[in-house]
């Protein structure tokens, strides 16, 4: 495979970057085929393997679909009697690729499975007439070689997100969380080096792409996702989210929402609040810490790891746990909350700190990845840098000491997120399409000129 790959790495002159002026008079994909091999558009963010990325692509395709991009998403089938082909919205279909058992499969055990879901892709294709997919779009590794494989077999480009990166990941490790593999650094490698276009979510990626992967500056395009700024705004406000999830209305929450794994890192929440206690014992009758999430990754090996550490921090009665919910009710976890919390040690973007800022909310986020593009620091919330429950605490303790910052930071976050809608992203992602297809004409035609 890797003598294919280098055979690949070739095949494509470095072509500039998209600009909306060169190729205005190309013609933009009339239909993709989206892969997202390890996690379903249709499952429930914040558990498992689903998360940012999930919403990423159901937002992505839905738009684009209003733009006149017909998608169809290839996804693993994960339990029995799904229906091969589902409508996820007008010009969005999802479907369902058997590979290997339903149920059971980690993330880590996926790549051996990755044969069987490129036979079932084929196997769709095959029922088509030619030239039906313009494009591949894949979004993640494990789709990035099945991706591979589809474009070079049906002549078309591809355009990949890696939505996170192994070498990245691994240079900034929660304590005790576990390596990603040499296969996946490999993999990814090989992806970088194949694709026609590879998304990034942020400039810094962009950056990353090129420094860890030598990935061609002229091949990365810097698209921001975007947000629904229909269910994550402000709506009634905080009081009336509060009543409707039956919490206190003069309460300090601090909130964290997301997988629950040592990525994440929720446990720096727990720490920093249990500073907070010590410092002011008083707060105790008006703090309450909600984690909204379920366990994921790592963080499946030790699930009731967090309630216990509660406990030994002594804060057990102030901590609320509660599982994974839809998307409407985690607007309103968002609106309900002082302040978000997004402690992580690696975020491509940090969808999540966008969602909170759109519902009105101030964030206090660790200061890597694309947090620091997600989240204005000092004017719509604290960016932390390192990962000291200290220095949350202290972050935290600005909200408690100037109340008025709650709802002053949290006007500014909405007016901030408004400028991440999802229209602009995939108007953006079309250009990136259009451009990769230009470039893929350009290069065949000379070839065969």
């Amino acid at each position: 495979m890797t003598q294919y790959v280098s055979r690949l790495g070739s095949r494509l002159a470095a072509p500039s970057r998209p600009s909306r002026l060169k190729f205005a008079g190309s013609r933009k994909p009339r239909r993709i085929a989206m892969l997202s091999v390890h996690t379903s558009p249709l499952h429930q963010p914040g558990t498992g393997d689903a998360g940012g990325m999930n919403v990423y692509i159901v937002e992505l395709a839905k738009r684009l679909a209003a733009i006149n991009i017909e998608v169809e998403i290839f996804t693993r089938a994960t339990t029995g009697g799904l229906d091969p082909l589902v409508e996820l919205a007008p010009g969005v279909l999802v479907r369902h690729v058997d590979a290997g058992p339903y149920e059971g499969l980690a993330k880590e055990e996926l790549p051996a499975q990755l044969c069987a879901f490129t036979h079932g892709v084929m196997q769709a294709w095959a029922g088509h007439r030619p030239g039906y997919y313009d494009l591949v779009h894949s979004h993640y590794w494990l789709s990035g070689h099945v991706g591979w494989l589809a474009a070079e077999r049906w002549g078309v480009p591809l355009v990949h997100a890696m939505h996170t990166m192994a070498k990245v990941k691994n240079a900034s490790l929660a304590e005790g969380d576990t390596p990603e593999p040499a296969a996946r650094v490999i993999g990814e490698t090989q992806i970088v080096r194949a694709a026609d276009r590879l998304i990034a979510n942020t400039d810094e990626e962009a950056d990353e792409l090129v420094r860890h992967y030598e990935a061609d500056p002229g091949k990365v395009a810097v698209v921001h996702p975007g947000v629904n700024l229909d269910r994550f705004r402000p709506s009634d406000g905080r009081a009336a989210a509060r009543a409707r999830l039956g919490l206190p209305p003069d309460a300090f929450i601090p909130l964290f929402a997301g997988r629950i794994q040592p990525l994440k890192a929720p446990d720096i929440l727990l720490r920093a609040a249990a500073v907070l206690l010590e410092q002011d014992p008083s707060l105790r009758s008006r703090m309450i810490v909600p984690i909204v999430g379920g366990p994921s990754g790592s963080g499946l090996a030790k699930p009731e790891g967090l309630q216990k550490l509660a406990a030994r921090l002594g804060i057990a009665d102030v901590v609320r746990f509660h599982p994974p919910v839809g998307q409407d009710r985690l607007a309103d976890w968002f609106r309900a909350a002082s302040v978000l919390v997004m402690p992580s040690y690696s975020e491509s973007f940090g969808l999540v700190a966008i969602e909170a800022q759109a519902a009105g909310t101030p964030v206090v986020a660790a200061a890597v990845g694309g947090l620091p593009v997600a989240v204005r620091d000092g004017q719509t919330g604290f960016l932390v840098p390192g990962h000291d429950p200290a220095a949350y605490a202290h972050a935290l303790r600005r909200f408690l000491d100037h109340p008025h910052l709650v709802d002053s930071m949290g006007a500014a976050a909405a007016h901030h997120a408004r400028s991440f809608g999802w229209d602009t992203a995939a108007s953006a992602t079309a250009d990136v399409y259009t451009a990769a297809m230009h470039e893929y004409r350009r290069h065949v035609r000379s070839h065969h000129g």
